[in-house]
């Protein structure tokens, strides 16, 4: 029997502040409340897919199955599958209840506890109980899905279900955000896959709760998804004026140039570009000119974090920090941008880029230097962190800066013992200097190229090749790579996901998101402060502290970021005028346009 809600009952949570939305708010102000339903909204995806199950390490997920961020698979992004609480897409880090009617955090902050709405329904006309939660999360915190989910819950003792409709997790210890990100579980049936193992459910259509079920596809072509007019959280605040479209069909393309074709012709609704020089260059004509199509450029405040090139530290020849900084003094980004990007990148310089608040700076505040002093592995820091902080150098797009940086280079390599002989840069026991990288999109190669001419210069091989992605995918998880186009960092509210993107546990664990192999006490535990931190002021003082730590060890050759996103789309399409800042542009298609016009 459902209990009335305790006084204690929060509607949602902010990390360190109150939410903006209050308990009786109608919708988000970035929505259309009014925005019509009904139509179809054709998308595209790249390559193919080989399963319908997002949550399990092996395979390729078919597009619309949800939103993959570091590898963790967030519900609110996706059609089929919602999550305990929502977030809010105009605050750093908020959430609100969507399977959960309200929230408790207990007093001692070592438990959580989600009372769910008695109108939940999974697609099957089955209630959202609380055994299917904890059995959503047993199934995830097991080794048949991705390890992505034992880092991030870590802390998480066991799931215990107190009623019928109410459950709390209890923690090991404390941890600020814990009960924050456990709002971000997404939620399944127990029946779904009707008891098979569930790494062995690769096909089985989910029985999920979200507002689309899938209605018919073509393994690895296509998928068609249809709104469920039973959908039990329509009319909720946290759903009103979203998920318009009737049906929403992925059609997959070989490459890039195969999605572009497609728009042009009207084979597709809407695509997000992401590369500038096709943007410029491709992006015309008749139908551009009158207005068939529609350009967009969507300004946004995402944290975009460090994208670059992650030197595998598991590999021999990237053991000597020195090694590392000359590879980063060859990426020449100020030519890339002023002959590639028609200005309009920037050098990404921080693993928490784009969050002045938590990107390191070159003086030390009174609470980094407390946080860093007061660590067991302070000695350490202070040694790791010696010298200006460093900054992606730049060559003003000259040559001279150009031979300036690879000089600098040169005498990093034949510092760290590498010495140019018959043409090739060696070892001492003669061994070229050889680096692969395998890359699945055609526009990287723009990119590479000139990369690869300047290391050649340093007598350094770079061997890049394009592959398929799902092989691609299957040698990143395996850790099988010398160089990797990769994203760590980046979360407005840093916390439980730096263990996978930077701890030693993560290094050793296939399927991990530290890509680089940084197994270091220093990285640990400034990463178990970040998480252990009581507000947002200490947050960001730990992690400007990582940030710099990062940065002085050149663990990856920083590239660069767009603070805007590119979309283009048929005239029929429509949007809500404001545009929130955190937004995503794969998930603003889906949650918040609509067909025909403006209400």
């Amino acid at each position: 029997m459902l209990c009335a809600a305790p006084a204690w009952a929060a509607h949602g949570m902010g990390m360190g502040y109150a939410p903006k939305y209050p308990a009786s708010f109608p919708h988000f102000d970035y929505v259309n409340p009014q925005a019509p339903k009904g139509g179809r909204l054709t998308l595209s995806a790249e390559g193919s897919f080989d399963k319908l199950n997002p949550f399990t390490l092996r395979g390729r997920i078919a597009a619309g199955m949800g939103h993959s961020s570091n590898g963790f698979v967030f519900a609110e992004y996706g059609l089929v599958f919602d999550a305990l609480t929502t977030a809010s897409e105009d605050e750093p880090f908020s959430r609100y209840g969507l399977l959960a009617e309200d929230i408790e955090l207990a007093a001692d902050s070592l438990s959580v506890t989600f009372r769910l709405r008695p109108q939940a329904r999974f697609s099957n006309g089955d209630p959202v109980l609380a055994l299917d939660v904890k059995h959503s999360f047993d199934t995830l915190m097991s080794r048949q899905a991705s390890p992505v989910f034992r880092s991030y819950w870590a802390d998480v003792k066991r799931a215990v279900v107190l009623a019928e409709r109410s459950i709390r997790f209890e923690f090991r210890r404390r941890n600020s955000e814990l009960h924050m990100i456990l709002g971000q579980l997404p939620v399944f049936s127990h029946r779904w896959g009707g008891g098979k193992p569930f790494d062995q459910m690769q096909n089985d259509a989910p029985i999920a709760s979200g507002p689309y079920v899938i209605r018919r596809l073509d393994l690895g072509k296509s998928i068609v998804y249809a709104r469920r007019a039973d959908y039990w959280a329509a009319g909720l605040p946290v759903r009103r004026g979203m998920f318009n479209f009737d049906e929403v069909h992925y059609q997959y393309y070989r490459d890039a140039l195969g999605q572009e074709e497609a728009l042009k012709v009207g084979d597709i609704d809407a695509m997000e570009e992401t590369g500038i020089n096709a943007w410029v260059r491709k992006y015309r004509g008749r139908r551009f000119d009158s207005g068939e199509i529609v350009k967009l450029e969507v300004a946004h405040q995402l944290g975009t974090g460090m994208q670059g090139l992650a030197l595998n530290l598991r590999r021999p020849q990237f053991a000597d920090r020195r090694v590392r900084q000359a590879l980063d003094l060859a990426f020449d980004f100020d030519w890339l941008n002023q002959r590639i990007f028609y200005g309009r990148r920037a050098r990404t310089q921080s693993y928490f880029n784009n969050h002045p608040d938590l990107m390191a700076q070159p003086e030390i505040s009174a609470q980094e230097r407390a946080l860093i002093d007061s660590l067991t592995q302070r000695q350490a820091y202070w040694r790791g962190v010696q010298g200006p902080l460093p900054r992606a150098m730049g060559t003003g797009a000259t040559a001279q800066g150009l031979r300036a940086n690879l000089r600098q280079a040169a005498q990093l390599l034949a510092d760290a013992g590498w010495v140019l002989r018959d043409g090739a840069l060696r070892d001492a026991q003669g061994q070229p200097f050889i680096i692969r990288l395998d890359f699945s999109d055609r526009s990287s190669e723009v990119v590479l190229a000139p990369y690869a001419r300047n290391l050649m210069r340093l007598g350094i091989a770079l061997q890049y090749r394009l592959v398929d992605a799902s092989l691609l995918k299957k040698r990143r998880d395996a850790f099988d790579f010398d160089l990797a186009v990769a994203i760590l960092g980046g979360s407005s509210s840093p916390g439980n996901e730096l263990y996978d993107d930077f701890g030693s546990q993560s290094a050793k664990e296939p399927g991990g998101q530290n890509l680089p192999g940084i197994a270091d006490p220093v990285v640990d535990e400034l990463v178990e402060r970040i998480v252990g931190s009581a507000d947002r002021s200490a947050i960001a003082a730990g992690a400007r502290a990582l940030d710099r730590y990062l940065l002085h060890q050149y663990y990856v050759v920083p590239m660069y970021f767009g603070k805007q996103f590119f979309v283009a789309h048929q005239k029929h399409l429509r949007h809500p005028d404001t545009l929130p800042p955190h937004l995503l542009a794969s998930s603003w298609l889906l949650t918040m346009w609509w067909s025909g016009p403006t209400p």
